[in-house]
């Protein structure tokens, strides 16, 4: 199976009227009594909730080279609470009511937030009403009053109406996709926008809570863990809890009928909760018994696992048209093979815990997960990564020279196969400079420094050189990360 993914008050006090006479007086008072009185009122006047604040509108993309309207400046998000209901047989309708709390980077006038489609039916902030305003993918939120920078916030949208689903520019579809029997939410790139407003980029990540209510006899699977099983007038809601930092092209939702298995893994009882459509269950049954070995050997070749669970969706083949890497547990259209299972598992540490700056930095994704698979194959009695790297090299599709794979050349091609596979033969040219041990110190460490953080590629050379700084890499970035074509030898 080929994945394309494999394929986050008060105002001013008025100014008294002075007689002529009195302020002829204070005109000739000394100017340090003035100087003192300012000092004296200047902490009590900025004390004031809102008082002599000034803000600017943050702005309404954050210039990703690829997706410049993705995300919004001015503000930072800490958490997302979603309360969601959907039923499919009703028409399709879903309702919402999202708040969000965020942190103010400046002081704002007004700031953006990124939702596709759906109707905003109200939008308040810390409790009270905002003006808003819709222009594309942008809901525009006007405070009642400015907030200042470094203000915790909460901003509150009740939206509702029928999500959309987006065509990508590589022409793949995400968002909210329609399934036999529910629907299913991915956000790779920008997905996520189709069915909550947020801060669309991946370089704004935060906590969520998750609540879905849904048809009793549906479940709703999203990530992180199920706090929460609640049934009542027909209808059950289903709550998740994601503590870690995540995405939001990270966040997912998958409604329908779902065969669960429950169950701990390692000496540390990692949870593991694993949904998969009737359909696909026996199909699936012998690769996803895999799943223990697998997040052990990752947890010896890329360090200590970074969540608090793991597991996995398995939908139908129809309903996706690639695995995605969703946190906690990853999608699969249909059941996975060992290799897809290997290469979404990886990307819990590479795309997951250190996620891009910015959609630019892919490779950092891609390249680590297309890299866990070659491992997997020399590790169980497959080619080797060398034997991998020369195939590659030798007789690969000439698509993997098509542009570097740090610089892809356009937003359709961010998942080609530059990225994915000579992504991965830059990481084999390192560990080939290395050596395995230091090699392993290197991507280990590398999501331990960045671990549910971001990061780019001009971090990641930076840190391949800290840890070896004997070693010259001048090449391997010249001619394989960055260099047009292909490198004239191995």
């Amino acid at each position: 199976m080929v994945s394309r993914r494999h394929r986050i008050t008060g105002v001013p006090r008025p100014v008294p009227v002075v007689p002529a006479a009195r302020r002829a007086r204070v005109a000739r008072r000394a100017p340090a009594v003035l100087c003192a009185l300012a000092a004296l009122l200047a902490p009590a006047l900025a004390a004031c909730s809102g008082g002599g604040v000034h803000g600017t509108p943050g702005g309404s993309g954050l210039r990703d080279p690829y997706f410049p309207k993705a995300g919004n400046g001015g503000y930072d998000v800490g958490h997302y609470d979603l309360k969601l209901a959907y039923d499919p047989a009703g028409g399709h309708r879903l309702t919402g009511t999202a708040t969000i709390t965020a942190r103010a980077t400046q002081n704002l006038s007004a700031f953006d937030l990124d939702l596709e489609g759906l109707h905003v039916d109200e939008v308040t902030v810390e409790g009270s009403r905002a003006r808003w305003n819709r222009t594309g993918q942008e809901l525009t939120v006007r405070p009642r009053d400015d907030l200042r920078a470094r203000e915790t916030f909460r901003v509150t949208v009740r939206y509702s109406g029928s999500p959309v689903t987006i065509t990508d520019p590589d022409e793949s579809e995400e968002g909210w996709l329609r399934t036999a029997d529910g629907a299913l939410a991915l956000g790779e790139p920008i997905g996520s926008m189709a069915w909550f407003p947020g801060n669309n980029h991946p370089s704004d990540k935060a906590s969520y809570d998750i609540a879905v209510t849904v048809p009793k006899g549906l479940q709703a699977v999203s990530n992180g863990e199920l706090t929460g099983e609640t049934s009542s007038a027909g209808r059950t809601t289903y709550t998740w809890h994601t503590a870690e930092p995540m995405a939001t092209y990270l966040a997912t939702l998958a409604i329908g009928h779902y065969d669960i298995s429950r169950y701990t893994i390692g000496g540390k009882h990692l949870p593991v909760y694993v949904a998969v459509d009737p359909t696909e269950a026996n199909a699936s049954r012998e690769v996803l018994a895999k799943l223990p070995e697998i997040i052990e050997w990752e947890e010896t070749n890329f360090g200590p696992y970074p969540f608090s669970s793991t597991g996995a969706v398995v939908d139908r083949p129809d309903d996706a048209g690639y695995a995605l890497e969703t946190q906690n547990r990853p999608v699969f259209p249909g059941a996975p093979d060992t290799g897809t299972l290997v290469h979404e598992l990886a990307h819990q540490w590479y795309g997951d815990s250190v996620t891009p700056k910015s959609w630019r930095d892919m490779w950092l994704n891609e390249g680590f997960a297309t890299y866990a698979e070659w491992l997997w194959d020399e590790d169980h009695g497959g080619d080797t990564c060398q034997e991998t790297f020369e195939s590659r090299y030798e007789d690969g599709d000439k698509d993997i020279w098509a542009f570097p794979p740090a610089e892809p050349s356009d937003a359709a091609h961010i998942s080609d196969s530059p990225v994915y596979e000579r992504g991965a033969m830059v990481l084999h040219k390192i560990r080939q400079t290395v050596g395995d041990d230091t090699f392993y110190d290197i991507i280990q460490g590398w999501a331990a420094a960045h671990r549910h953080g971001n990061a780019d590629s001009d971090d990641f050379t930076a840190y391949v050189e800290k840890k070896a700084p004997d070693k010259d890499f001048e090449e391997i970035w010249k001619d394989w990360l960055y260099g047009e074509g292909r490198p004239d030898h191995l």
